[in-house]
């Protein structure tokens, strides 16, 4: 984000964090698509659907449990992220008020106050946080994986 001339900001933090999952976004999309089966899209085909019709009523409904957990996956990770937030999002402890200023994610604030050992409460408790919100989204992505399958079903 140097080129950009962010500097330390909500804005670069996110960036930086929206282009390291983007691979493994359209690795899981890519997987999900490929494992419709051909047989789907030729019937879809020989009913005379178009490309995009096929695209859009076939292969998409059919791969969104894929996607949609890929997504979800990579959003937990990136609630992990430390090394590439600190040095791009800063660690300031006040409210960011636009998001040109910087800020402090809840994994960096761990990072913190583990490392420096300001406060082994308070590091247990962020700690205990970030698990149980890295635990909400798998399990969102593992109740809409599923209610996406019943759907189909």
């Amino acid at each position: 984000m140097v080129t950009l001339e962010f500097g330390w900001s909500i804005l670069s933090g996110g960036l930086t964090l929206a282009v390291m999952i983007l691979p493994t976004i359209i690795r899981t999309s890519e997987e999900a698509i490929r494992a419709v089966p051909k047989s789907y899209r030729e019937v879809s085909f020989s009913l005379g659907a178009t490309s995009w019709q096929t695209v859009k009523k076939v292969i998409l409904p059919n791969a969104l449990p894929g996607i949609v957990t890929g997504v979800m996956l990579s959003i937990g990770r990136a609630i992990g992220e430390t090394a590439a937030v600190i040095f791009t999002a800063g660690s300031s402890l006040r409210i960011p008020s636009s998001i040109f200023d910087s800020t402090r994610t809840m994994a960096v604030h761990f990072y913190i106050l583990a490392r420096e050992g300001i406060s082994a409460e308070n590091a247990y408790s962020t700690a205990a946080t970030l698990i149980i919100a890295v635990l909400m989204v798998n399990l969102s992505a593992y109740w809409l994986m599923h209610r996406f399958i019943a759907k189909r079903s």
